[in-house]
């Protein structure tokens, strides 16, 4: 392809740029921002990636209006062209679409380039708050018979920030950059608390949100306000007696009859 800067001298040029954050699986458009491709010798390129790879073109002029499937069919079934504007619809998009595409224009008299950064967020997941166990277990006597430990957790995400919400106001968060990686988040609340307490995971664009049931999560101690361990304890020592009180009948039962048989 003839080299850009040689077919630009002698004309108007300019690059502008736009920032596009989308979700993962919804459908967007890339703007070319004119009203109608003139009919002389306007030629639009579409291209994607740090390669520059021509993903579509239009050529009024020429009759061509086309799309490509891209680097290993990427845009496979995905592409679609406003043959009035020239403006790309990407649909059904994945992450591995987002990147750099530029759009360049070359008319008879100028030509122009304008570039885009597209960031696709993954779907994000339902938080997911669970017991700890074993921080209950571990604390001391008072302190467990007080209190309850959960985890909110998420897996398989990334760019994302987990939070616990008290009401509306933020107790702690944890935010992560990498992708495809898992986050658990601890808090602490009282048995008989009755605040209202939320996890929530967010990136720029969406959120998901999950509720604390406190009743729910920590019934086993609500009555009793006795750590597992103590209740466990309590049930295998009540178990033990109740066998040893059958065992002691069985020998005074066995005594008697014996007795019986000597007189």
């Amino acid at each position: 392809m003839e080299d850009i800067a040689e077919r630009g001298r002698g004309r108007g040029r300019g690059v502008f740029g736009d920032s596009v954050s989308v979700m993962e699986g919804d459908s967007f458009t890339l703007n070319s921002d004119l009203t109608e491709i003139h009919e002389d010798n306007d030629m639009l390129l579409w291209k994607f990636g740090l390669e520059n790879s021509l993903i579509a073109k239009i050529s009024r002029a020429k009759q061509i209006f086309s799309t490509s499937d891209g680097p290993e069919e990427k845009f496979r079934d995905r592409l679609k062209l406003d043959n009035q504007t020239g403006s790309l619809t990407i649909t059904n998009i994945t992450t591995e679409l987002d990147g750099h595409y530029e759009l360049e224009i070359d008319g008879p008299m100028w030509w122009s380039t304008k570039t885009f950064s597209v960031t696709v967020y993954a779907r994000l997941p339902v938080p997911v708050i669970i017991r700890d166990y074993s921080q209950n277990l571990s604390s001391s006597s008072s302190s467990s018979q007080q209190n309850c430990s959960l985890l909110c957790s998420v897996v398989n995400v990334g760019h994302v920030t987990l939070s616990w919400y008290k009401g509306n106001s933020l107790l702690s968060s944890i935010s992560v950059s990498d992708l495809s990686i898992s986050l658990s988040l601890p808090l602490e609340v009282e048995y008989q608390e009755k605040n209202s307490y939320s996890c929530v995971i967010n990136n720029p664009i969406s959120k998901q949100m999950k509720h604390l049931n406190i009743t729910q999560l920590c019934q086993i101690h609500s009555d009793q306000g006795l750590p597992l361990f103590y209740i466990l304890l309590i049930s295998g020592a009540g178990s033990l007696l109740i066998v040893a009180a059958v065992v002691m009948c069985c020998i005074c039962w066995k005594c008697r009859k014996r007795s019986k048989e000597f007189v």
